[in-house]
């Protein structure tokens, strides 16, 4: 019979010789796929619905130009965090993901940006705020289906809307940060976002909703205290629409504390 301590002691060098073959045998793995060639180049580019800023073509272009050769070179020669800076430098993609496999494809994961709101300035020119308040240059090639803020704005193209309101003299000019807070507020809950098409800013009466439907002019004033002026308007729209119809009032005014104050249609 053999002895419990040889045994056992048999037992640990087998343990042991295991894992160093694992270890070995991960190593070789390593260095195989460092040597691999990339023979191809996977692109997966999403972001929220209806968002199409990229596609898959457009992205392969620039990993392309900013790794020139990629392919056939080792997997291990590969700069993927330059790649992925160089991504998430463009304007539209919020995150960038590069990796490779054993099989040596190169894998390239890209996240667009959600913009919520389009600001054209009264000279023309104009940009996208996406959801997190930074700034996005207008697509030749896309259009994103978001209310669009026009009129009285000389809004300046900032990295982010922060940026625009850590300088005095441009805060007392600007809309930016109001119309941002209006968006994000809208395009979280589902009536609000379906029913405003465009907002108006005017220095006279401040934000102004233009809906889709029907031809009033809803008056917000500032950004301030939206959930109490849009309760007003939701019960506006409940309570008040049904007895006197989409046509009977011109403007609605939400901009006094707790009131919805309606101006009628001339021969309504």
């Amino acid at each position: 019979m053999m002895n419990p301590k040889l045994k056992r002691l048999l037992r640990l060098s087998a343990f042991a010789v295991t894992g160093i073959g694992i270890v070995a045998g991960l190593a070789f793995v390593e260095r195989s796929s460092d040597t691999r060639p990339v023979t191809e180049l996977r692109v997966h580019v999403q972001g929220p619905a209806g968002v199409h800023f990229l596609d898959a073509d457009a992205v392969r272009r620039e990993v392309l130009f900013s790794s020139e050769g990629l392919l056939g070179t080792p997997l291990g020669r590969v700069d993927a965090p330059a790649i992925e800076a160089h991504l998430r430098g463009l304007p539209t993609v919020r995150k960038a993901e590069v990796y490779g496999t054993l099989d040596g494809v190169m894998h390239v994961k890209v996240d667009q940006r959600r913009p919520i709101i389009r600001v054209v300035n009264s000279d023309g020119s104009g940009f996208y705020i996406d959801d997190l308040g930074f700034t996005m240059p207008l697509s030749s090639t896309f259009t994103a289906r978001v209310p669009v803020a026009v009129g009285e704005l000389r809004e300046p193209y900032a990295h982010s809307v922060a940026q625009v309101y850590a300088s005095d003299s441009l805060a007392a000019v600007s809309w930016s940060d109001d119309l941002y807070a209006l968006a994000r507020f809208m395009a979280h809950d589902e009536l609000w976002s379906a029913l405003v098409d465009q907002v108006v800013v005017s220095d006279r009466e401040g934000l102004v909703l233009i809906p889709r439907a029907g031809q009033q002019r809803i008056l917000i004033g500032g950004a301030d205290h939206l959930e109490e002026k849009f309760a007003c308007l939701k019960q506006y729209y409940q309570k008040g629409l049904p007895q006197v119809g989409w046509r009977r009032h011109a403007t609605v005014d939400l901009r006094f504390a707790g009131q919805v104050v309606c101006t009628r249609r001339p021969n309504s």
